[in-house]
């Protein structure tokens, strides 16, 4: 046999030509002049196949993603090795050099081309939902039968900010386009639903308090005719704070610890810690705060009883002594609560 192209005679024919004359014509790589790519203006996100995709990657990525997407290598290629560089940037077009070096029948290849990645620029519709202030959910944050404290407002926004910080990584509508200041508490609007019911999760995980979700009906889609709706999540802390005074079961006591799963009061008559869960707490009456607290001046002591003076009426009161009484001396002040006409002391 003989190759038709160069007339070389018993060599070995590949596609009907012999392996130097098919070397010549081959094409290691096929990649196109120019590649186009969509990406949002805002937070770099890819269209691709209808979809955006991948937020956030800097420009360079998203040039040598698109250049390896779209090289096909040739299936005779082995132990290829492809070299990507973006020589400068004209605007939105960048100029690209591949070169791709393969071994091919035996023999190694070297192959160069030169294309162009141009980036239209567009928003994607997360990010137009953001510059529109879009919200999914409403955050009511309150407390029962009281107003919220500053110190309540400012615990909450830091435990907001920090779980929309974590959210903003993988949810791009973990935001809040607004908060409303009515009096009895704060509205948090935030973007993504999913997120909303996040940071309402770590609100109750560590300032306690119930949560309760109200759908309402803002519009109508159009094209389905079903209901659009938006979801109020109310987030309710409880009627006492941490060193207020409840009844409970008839024992009277402090509280001294409030979390997402319980409720830890300290009983005033033998200071033993009740531990409370959540679907109790209805069973619990608040009967005074941390501000009713009142000084009493230590009258005697033995090691048995303590003797304090009633802060309303000067009248001696002798207590039982306990261990965290004993460092008083007589003539200080010591604090104590006034409760269903029983002194303690705190």
């Amino acid at each position: 046999m003989f190759c038709p192209e160069c007339g070389a005679t018993d060599v070995e024919m590949i596609d009907g030509v012999c392996k130097n004359c098919f070397l010549k014509n081959y094409q290691l790589i096929k990649i196109p002049e120019t590649i186009t790519v969509t990406v949002c203006s805002h937070c770099n996100a890819k269209l691709e196949e209808g979809k955006w995709k991948d937020s956030y990657i800097p420009n360079e990525e998203i040039i040598y993603r698109a250049l390896e997407k779209n090289i096909t290598i040739d299936e005779l290629a082995e132990n290829e090795e492809i070299e990507l560089e973006i020589d400068q940037m004209r605007g939105t077009i960048a100029e690209c050099y591949v070169e791709a070096v393969a071994t091919v029948l035996g023999e190694e290849i070297v192959e160069t081309h030169t294309p162009n990645v141009k980036i239209n620029k567009s928003v994607c519709p997360d990010c137009s939902k953001r510059s529109a202030g879009y919200y999914e959910a409403v955050i009511q944050l309150r407390a029962d039968s009281r107003e919220l404290t500053k110190e309540e407002i400012a615990n909450a926004e830091e435990i907001i900010s920090r779980t929309i910080e974590k959210q903003a990584k993988k949810d791009k509508l973990a935001y809040i386009p607004q908060i409303a200041k009515p009096k009895e508490g704060r509205d948090y609007y935030v973007g993504s639903l999913k997120s909303a019911k996040k940071v309402a999760e770590h609100l109750k995980e560590e300032l306690g308090g119930t949560i309760k979700e109200s759908p309402r009906l803002i519009s109508e889609d159009k094209s389905t005719g079903k209901g659009l709706y938006r979801i109020w999540i109310s987030v309710r802390l409880p009627k006492f704070e941490i060193n207020d005074f409840v009844k409970y079961n008839k024992v009277l006591a402090e509280v001294i610890a409030i979390d997402g799963n319980r409720i830890q009061i300290k009983n005033l008559e033998n200071y033993e810690n009740i531990v409370i869960k959540w679907r109790e707490y209805d069973n619990i009456e608040k009967i005074a705060t941390k501000k009713d607290i009142k000084k009493a001046i230590i009258t005697a002591k033995s090691p048995n009883t303590i003797q304090v003076l009633d802060p309303e009426d000067y009248s001696p009161i002798d207590l039982e002594m306990r261990e965290s009484f004993e460092k008083y001396n007589i003539g200080e002040e010591i604090n104590c609560i006034k409760l269903e006409n029983n002194l303690f002391l705190i």
